[in-house]
């Protein structure tokens, strides 16, 4: 089968498209055929390994310490079963299904074994294999911290960097829970971020939220870049500061604030369920949330993908379309 081998470390030339083995299922597991992948901001950091140095060394150690030891990245896919191991029930042939590999990974490729018990469920009736794809990690990381944040109606949620991957699925499920919401973004993404509900939209090339008169309930950061102490402030009594991607001092900094204070720093990583995929799936099939795709790519330009993903400019999520011939 063909697939983007992952051979090292570093810039997306070390994303090479190869024939590889296809897989065979064990006894309680099922064969993807694959139809679209994504690639996230997430994905590219794994790639090159550009984390901090207090995660880069676990990271190291569970990929491989010179290169890595799985081979095919990507998270999330969605596809069609064509093969079931003798003890699989969940699932059967021809089902179509999108699914988190998390980091087992597997994306980047035409075929994938998943655990029988895997966060996978049926692809949503009304979605292409395309849009679908990009559903599972950064619609679980949204769902998973606006859930915690227990949203009410007629709130005020802040979403920074609300144009990419797991910002769009959060300001429209804030919108779904009945808040009043703004986006925080780059200029060029605004009117996107608009198009999906904000009420409210803040261009940071151009100025800081944190000296506005605007407070709020809820300040969700899926990116990492809201400033800590300034963002606090900008919380009304009993606030929830949600930082999805925390660096380290915010992770010890958040549990004294939650401890010490009315307001309540809820911090990564999000918990990754079939439930709750089966949930976004309902909210989809409702017209309550869509995906955003800004670009796709064939499978054999994935390192492309990886590399416009790095410019920061993706609006939405990118996917890699394995089968485009046959419409995402």
């Amino acid at each position: 089968m063909k697939a983007v081998v992952w051979t090292k470390y570093g810039p997306p030339e070390g994303l090479e498209f190869r024939d590889v083995e296809k897989p065979a299922p064990k006894d309680k597991q099922v064969l993807v055929r694959i139809h679209a992948s994504t690639v996230t901001a997430g994905d590219a950091g794994t790639r090159s390994l550009d984390f901090p140095a207090w995660l880069s060394v676990p990271m190291r150690l569970y990929m491989g310490i010179l290169n890595p030891r799985n081979k095919i990245l990507g998270q999330e896919l969605a596809g069609e079963i064509v093969e079931v191991g003798k003890d699989v029930t969940r699932f059967k042939v021809g089902d179509a299904i999108f699914a988190a590999a998390g980091i087992t990974f597997g994306g980047y490729a035409e075929y994938v074994c998943l655990a029988e018990d895997a966060v996978m469920a049926q692809k949503p009736t009304n979605m292409t294999y395309e849009e679908a794809a990009a559903v599972p990690t950064a619609g679980l990381e949204a769902l998973h911290f606006l859930s915690r944040a227990n949203v009410q109606p007629g709130e005020k949620v802040l979403v920074v960097g609300a144009g990419g991957s797991i910002g769009t699925f959060g300001m429209q499920l804030a919108k779904y829970y009945g808040a009043e919401v703004t986006g925080i973004d780059s200029t060029g993404k605004l009117d996107m971020v608009r198009s999906i509900g904000a009420e409210h939209v803040i261009d940071f090339t151009q100025e800081d939220f944190t000296q506005r008169d605007e407070t709020y309930d809820i300040i969700f950061d899926v990116i990492g870049k809201s400033p800590y102490e300034g963002s606090l402030k900008k919380l009304n009594p009993h606030g929830r500061y949600l930082l999805a991607n925390p660096t380290f001092s915010q992770m010890f900094r958040g549990r004294w604030t939650s401890s010490r204070s009315d307001k309540k720093v809820i911090l990564g990583p999000a918990e990754q369920t079939t439930e709750a995929l089966v949930q976004l799936r309902g909210l989809i099939e409702a017209g309550e949330i869509r995906t955003i795709i800004d670009k796709r790519f064939p499978l054999e330009q994935t390192a492309e993908a990886h590399r416009y993903v790095e410019t920061g400019q993706k609006k939405g999520n990118v996917i890699i379309s394995v089968i485009p011939a046959e419409g995402g």
